[in-house]
């Protein structure tokens, strides 16, 4: 683990965290009753709040398996979240146990349980770094010290995003991540849209603010921006349960509402 002692570990709980409530989205324990508060009231919104989480956690397993399958070995990770397996590695190690994955959150609860992040096959490597999304350069570094950016790195940044607003930087965010690595590299996309209720995204992004935090839902078009310069793969940037549903792990959603969110993988030309 890159320099940091779980034992050290300290814990606010006083307000929530979104990784904490994401976890409590997926059944976890690793939460607090102030996140379990927050979700619950954004459930009032929509009560498909678990559903969301379980279609972008399908999500990443179909992702990381296409990657695998076109050839990618290493993984970089940002807003990691607290381990729920199959994690990130388990999946791309099944298939190549030589990939080499590392991990990057910035909530200490997620360090606390980052042993589970680092059951790498012998043949691989898994690490850790705690770290804001937004300390770009400090990530790279530590990460250039398991991963090979002169070989293609697929970065993933899934359910992230949208917690970062335009004037903080979201698209300058992206550019500076991808601008360490070489040709051939992939950009794994994940987000939040008002597009299907934007009502009800208002007052989700109102609830957010209200306890101090950010969210900013974006439309499509907004999404897709994020992908300027690279290579979309097909289908595009598309519904998140609907991104290679062949890969496998469809969520089974009740009801005819798409779950509003968009996913895309991309690749640095």
């Amino acid at each position: 683990m890159t320099g940091q002692n779980p034992d050290a570990v300290e814990i606010d709980t006083s307000k929530p965290h979104p990784a904490r409530m994401y976890d409590w989205f997926l059944g976890g324990k690793d939460n607090y009753p102030v996140d379990e508060l927050m979700a619950k009231e954004l459930l009032a919104l929509d009560t498909r709040g678990r559903d969301m989480a379980r279609v972008n956690r399908a999500f990443m397993h179909r992702a990381t398996r296409w990657l695998v399958g076109n050839g990618v070995r290493q993984f970089l990770d940002i807003g990691t979240g607290i381990p729920t397996e199959p994690n990130l590695h388990q999946i791309a190690q099944q298939a190549a146990p030589d990939a080499r994955v590392v991990y990057c959150d910035n909530d200490p609860i997620v360090l606390a349980h980052a042993a589970a992040l680092l059951r790498s096959t012998p043949e691989g490597a898994t690490e850790y770094i705690q770290a804001d999304a937004r300390d770009s350069e400090s990530i790279l570094d530590a990460a250039g010290k398991i991963l090979d950016f002169g070989r293609p790195v697929a970065l993933s940044l899934l359910a992230l995003l949208h917690f970062v607003d335009d004037e903080d930087g979201a698209a300058e965010l992206v550019d500076r991540l991808l601008g360490r690595l070489c040709s051939g590299s992939y950009l794994v996309l994940s987000h939040t849209t008002g597009d299907f209720d934007p009502e009800g995204a208002a007052q989700a992004r109102a609830l957010y603010r209200a306890r101090g935090m950010t969210l900013r839902p974006r439309t499509r078009i907004e999404f897709t921006r994020f992908f300027h310069g690279l290579e979309l793969v097909e289908p595009g940037v598309a519904l998140s349960a609907e991104w290679h549903p062949e890969l496998g792990e469809v969520v089974d959603v009740p009801g005819h509402d798409p779950i509003p969110g968009y996913a895309g993988v991309a690749r640095k030309r």
